[in-house]
């Protein structure tokens, strides 16, 4: 497959194809080739993440790192059909970086890929998007669930992801009989702020809560798409209430309070009766 076509496949704007293309001729990739095909092995790819980062030096904006992983995404192509993966699934796996991208403009107002700390996992066959949800290969019998910022999380959809995932795994990487999520939508702070037909509590108790991390700030990333670094002296400026549960939390942030997150777990013989329809949040 030819950079462009992957590009359009995976839906870059303008903006990005040309930044990309100006990268595509400065940039040498020969000399980072040993980063970039270590960058396509799960089993290497998190630390060929970090050196490569480390081999490009300044990149203000990402692109350079941008063009490497799609260089990578180019490469995955071929191995999926190497096992037999619908293109349907790389397709949807790779739109990652295009919705990336998005989040990172509407959080600062420019073009810029930041998120190649995480991209590596779809680049390496490590990760794959099915229906709502994606789902992350950890040990053996293990999934782990990722909640793109987009997805649906009504019982339905949320059925319909995991069966997809269960027989995706089963068929070309081998059975699951658990699945895992460390996220911000399964902390029990939500709890009294959502009503009790919420997709977000549905989806909540799906899982076994194991854990929780009251000190992570992930949240505001994904709830407000503001940095999860913001000071808290400039939480109640970059704060948005669109929505009821922003107007929540943020009344629970200028109150002291914190949303953290929560780690949970599901096997896989608890899906049939977990899920259900639910009204919207």
């Amino acid at each position: 497959m030819e950079r462009g076509e992957l590009y359009r496949l995976l839906a870059l704007g303008p903006e990005t194809v040309n930044a990309l293309g100006r990268v595509e001729r400065e940039l040498d990739l020969g000399r980072v080739e040993p980063q970039i095909a270590a960058l396509c092995r799960r089993e290497t790819a998190g630390e060929a993440y970090r050196e490569l980062k480390e081999a490009l030096g300044d990149d203000p904006d990402g692109m350079k790192m941008l063009c490497c992983q799609l260089e990578c995404a180019r490469r995955a192509r071929d191995a999926y059909r190497g096992r037999g993966i619908p293109d349907s699934v790389f397709t949807d796996t790779m739109r990652c970086f295009q919705r990336f991208i998005g989040e990172s403009r509407r959080m600062y107002g420019r073009l810029l890929f930041d998120r190649g700390w995480w991209t590596w996992r779809q680049v390496s066959l490590s990760l794959f998007r099915l229906g709502a949800l994606e789902f992350e290969l950890r040990e053996a019998g293990t999934a782990a669930i990722h909640i793109p910022s987009e997805a649906d999380l009504s019982g339905s959809s949320v059925d319909r992801s995991l069966e997809a995932a269960r027989a995706f795994f089963g068929r070309f990487f081998g059975e699951i009989d658990r699945f895992t999520c460390h996220s911000w939508l399964l902390s029990p702070e939500l709890v009294p702020l959502l009503r009790e037909n919420s997709h977000i509590l549905a989806f909540q108790r799906r899982f076994e809560i194991v854990g929780e991390d009251r000190e992570d700030r992930e949240f505001i990333r994904w709830l407000f798409e503001a940095p999860a670094d913001t000071p808290p002296e400039r939480l109640p400026e970059r704060l948005p209430e669109r929505t009821s549960l922003q107007r929540a939390v943020k009344k629970l942030l200028l109150s002291g309070g914190t949303v953290g997150s929560a780690y949970g777990t599901m096997s896989t013989d608890r899906m049939d009766n977990s899920g259900g329809n639910y009204d919207d949040t």
